[in-house]
């Protein structure tokens, strides 16, 4: 036995094999805590709140995602681009960091003006009262504050693979969050409290978040013009793209609040609170994956059999999980309570629209990573064309019709990312 082990050892991959096991098990074990933490926080919002307040939470959850997504546009992957070619110089990485901040903060007023308005009016629309509307828009903008800085200051840690310090610091988020909820639901059952728990402990991980960046890289380092062309460069061939995802990633939600009912947006707000687990492969693989691809040298068959790789375990476990939520669908429901009853074939759609949507995700950071961009015109044309097509055959005002249109929209647009990928990845020239 121990010649075997001794002759394992020595083994070329053995060295290899130990230190992903190590990241892994580091970084999966986290995000076990940080996802378990964040579904319980989700399934005691679910039960506590009133359908009609839940209702309201998951309008503004969506709008929140809007937000985030129009304030970076394509900021964050100019950072882990730029970031990936000088992550080894303190001062160059400070440089690229306090430049993509500076160009974040700039963004979030843009997004404010443009999402507000429309946040408010969907509140409205779906029976908040002034008060209520405005008090949920108040409560917003501590989370808002949090997301425009948090997943920049990730980048540094992710490119050093610095992973331990940033899973303590998102597992103390999340049991913050879960405490003040847990603290607060029971005796305030209201759509705004619930996204106010949600902001505050963000903002004081992002004081830690800043403590564990600053000691990697240079804090004192000031927005740099080239690199802000640089960083710019890519956001003009992304936020196009950006923008559709704003309005395509939250089409059911949009959709339903429009044309449907209370009712309708908190079943539907509750099904996808469920595919919450699946963030658990999203942070896994923007943790430890992104990164490492970003790094990669310009190599055609190394980019290629790396990316069939991440896309083929990635397909297998999603599969089982479909296939999961297809035969478990009454006991999956028991954990939204009585509610949310007989939505077994809603919850299948709803697990395969989510899994569709990640790996969608997936393949928009892999190529985003390289600084690769998709042609929007081309994106944004077939996608709406799409959305169209599958609209006039499908009817709109119910669940059913609202899922089956979001997994047609995103199996269209993750053959689109993957071809695109496979295609950049082709063309580089062997060396």
């Amino acid at each position: 036995m121990k010649n075997k082990i001794a002759l394992l050892k020595r083994h070329p991959k053995y060295k290899t094999f130990i230190h992903w096991g190590k990241l892994i098990s580091i970084t999966g074990s986290a995000q076990l805590v940080v996802q378990a933490v964040g579904f319980a926080c989700g399934i005691l919002i679910i039960r506590l709140l009133p359908v009609h307040e839940y209702a309201l939470y998951t309008i503004t959850n969506t709008m929140l995602g809007t937000m985030t997504i129009l304030s970076d546009g394509g900021i964050s992957a100019g950072v882990m681009a730029q970031g990936g070619k000088v992550w080894q110089d303190k001062q160059k990485l400070g440089v690229v960091l306090a430049t993509g901040l500076d160009l974040r903060r700039k963004f979030a007023i843009v997004s404010l003006l443009i999402t507000v308005p429309i946040l408010f009016y969907l509140l409205v629309h779906n029976e908040a009262s002034i008060l209520t509307a405005t008090l949920i828009v108040i409560a917003l903008i501590p989370a808002f504050y949090a997301t425009l800085s948090d997943s920049l200051l990730g980048i540094v840690p992710k490119l050093h693979q610095n992973i331990l310090p940033l899973q303590k610091n998102q597992v103390a988020v999340g049991l913050g969050r879960l405490f003040l909820t847990a603290l607060t639901m029971f005796v305030f059952p209201w759509a705004f409290i619930a996204v106010l728990t949600a902001g505050i402990p963000r903002i004081w991980g992002n004081f830690q978040l800043k403590k564990i960046v600053y000691g990697i890289t240079d804090k004192k380092q000031q927005p740099d013009k080239k690199v802000r062309n640089e960083i710019l460069t890519l956001v003009k061939r992304i936020m196009p793209t950006s923008i559709y995802y704003c309005v395509s990633g939250q089409i059911t939600i949009w959709l339903i609040s429009i044309f449907g009912n209370t009712s309708s947006i908190a079943q539907l707000g509750a099904l996808s609170r469920l595919g919450m687990i699946l963030s658990l492969f999203s942070a896994i693989i923007s943790t430890l994956i992104i990164p490492r691809f970003a790094k990669l040298a310009t190599n055609r068959l190394l980019l290629l059999s790396r990316f069939i790789l991440i896309m083929g375990i990635l397909n297998l476990i999603l599969s089982f999980i479909i296939v999961g939520a297809y035969l478990f669908p009454t006991q999956i429901l028991w954990l939204l309570g009585n509610g949310y009853k007989g939505l077994d074939f809603e919850l299948f759609l709803s697990v395969a629209g989510s899994c569709i949507s990640l790996l969608g995700g997936i393949v928009f950071s892999i190529y985003t990573s390289r600084g690769w961009s998709l042609p929007p015109v081309f994106l944004i044309i077939t996608n709406l064309l799409s959305v169209i097509v599958f609209a006039s055959i499908l009817d709109l005002s119910t669940l059913k019709g609202v899922m089956y249109l979001n997994i047609a929209v995103g199996l269209i647009s993750l053959l689109q990312t993957s071809l695109f990928s496979v295609h950049k990845i082709l063309k580089i020239k062997k060396v």
